[in-house]
């Protein structure tokens, strides 16, 4: 049976602002206080997706959440009618305001690690959605992406949905930003490559010094064990502390895979020798020696951890076009930096599955450190599980065209922090988020509706 890679882009929410949440993450703190643009920003991300829909790729959307978050506002102490909620936080927290106000959801990345069919013991798709502990404005995040993403694919006979792991830092989880699927062909069973930046229950073994290592060890484990994962077919590897503390806070800013490549950077993970080894012999045994594994690895001469970070290379997207080719999807600033552009049209030249560069404007989310690969969550899906999938979710031209009016209608087109205490801005929200549910058929998924 023929399988395809999905990817299920989030759309980006009416309240997407520059408030600098993400500590660890460049960008998002040196574009604190900027005004963002809310519509340009859903409109970009709409015209990726419509994009690599029209060449013929599974492309998905992802409904974002309900924000400002009055019930997690309410839930801390804020009290009183919505509007007296968000002035009261205003005032008395504004931090945490802007924090329940995050449109981060967009970044569906972080939405959930998934495992195929092909891989789990018991033949389903398994989805645990993403704890994200370690930032406020994203932990409060898991409950409604499990049930948009139990809304988006309904079938128990098909879709197995898993509760978030403990909301501890013991078992910190950054979703699919730190899991990465190698494979001969979708269909068949594959690599589950997961990357952790340290250890929660052994503090000798290393670890970042300067910003947090968000993904740990222990829940990666945990994964594998409720995914029903075979441990032939996973490789567990420790992202580099050092370049950690060098703004790579999700191992898809400095490394990205897809099928039989992986595109990395020489200072990616710890004890890289060893990694690569292993992930090209159980790629050998899991493929019967009939593919090969192509490892591209880009030295520090030909670029920097801190170039990296700031053009986000690697934090691309990988499509297969056919069984031997791929196309890159990079974001515009990687045309904009003539060095960044001459390594891309050397690694399409060697001897690696990449033929093709596509580039979008994406300034938007990438003013908050997010690139391509931020915005999707891939999700492998045979013929009978894509008919299983929620229709309604998939791109078309007419879903493209009815987003955006939707986004049109709804969204502003300048937000500041300042703006986010704001009480037209929920009723805003929530209308726009009343009409996506029924565009895409999402039933009452939003905690303002229960």
């Amino acid at each position: 049976m023929k399988a395809f890679e999905a990817n299920f882009d989030g759309l980006v929410g009416p309240t997407h602002n520059y408030a600098g949440l993400s500590f660890g993450n460049i960008a998002s703190e040196g574009n604190q206080d900027r005004a963002a643009n809310p519509k340009l920003a859903a409109r970009q991300g709409l015209a990726k997706m419509k994009a690599l829909h029209d060449r013929g790729f599974v492309q998905g959307v992802l409904a974002p959440q309900e924000r400002p978050d009055i019930h997690t506002l309410r839930r801390i102490g804020f009290s009183g009618s919505d509007a007296q909620v968000l002035a009261q936080a205003a005032k008395k927290a504004p931090r945490i305001l802007a924090a329940c106000c995050s449109a981060s959801s967009m970044w569906t990345a972080n939405a959930a690690t998934v495992s195929p069919s092909a891989d789990a013991h018991d033949g389903r798709v398994h989805f645990t959605p993403a704890n994200l502990t370690n930032k406020f404005h994203r932990s409060i995040e898991h409950n409604t992406t499990g049930r948009i993403l139990a809304a988006t694919f309904p079938s128990q006979r098909h879709f197995k949905h898993h509760p978030a792991l403990p909301g501890v830092e013991h078992f910190g989880d950054e979703g699919a930003a730190n899991h990465t699927r190698l494979c001969g062909s979708y269909g068949e069973q594959g690599i589950e490559f997961f990357v952790y930046g340290r250890h929660a229950f052994d503090e000798t073994q290393p670890r970042p010094n300067r910003y947090p290592a968000r993904q740990t060890l222990e829940a990666s484990q945990a994964i594998v064990r409720s995914h029903q994962l075979n441990s032939a077919g996973v490789v567990l590897a420790q992202q580099n502390p050092s370049v950690i503390d060098q703004g790579v806070f999700h191992n898809d800013v400095i490394a990205v895979g897809n099928g039989n490549l992986l595109l990395c950077h020489e200072q990616a993970f710890l004890n890289q020798t060893e990694v690569k080894a292993r992930l090209q012999r159980q790629f050998e045994i899991q493929t019967n020696g009939r593919r090969k594994l192509h490892i591209v690895e880009i030295n520090s001469e030909q670029l920097s951890v801190d170039e990296a970070v700031r053009c986000y290379l690697f934090n691309s997207q990988l499509l297969s076009l056919d069984d031997e080719r791929m196309l890159i999807v990079v974001p515009e600033e990687c045309r904009d930096n003539p060095k960044v552009w001459s390594l891309l049209e050397q690694i399409k030249a060697a001897d690696n599955p990449i033929s093709e560069v596509v580039v979008f404007d994406l300034k938007q989310s990438m003013s908050n450190g997010g690139g391509p690969a931020c915005l999707r969550l891939r999700v492998v899906l045979n013929e009978v599980e894509l008919a299983a999938t929620n229709q309604a979710t998939l791109m078309s031209d007419a879903l493209y065209a009815r987003l955006n009016r939707w986004v049109d209608k709804h969204y502003r087109d300048r937000l500041l922090p300042a703006d986010l205490a704001d009480p037209q801005l929920l009723m805003e929200s929530r209308t726009a988020l009343n009409e996506l549910t029924e565009i895409l058929q999402l039933g009452s998924v939003y905690p303002f509706q229960r």
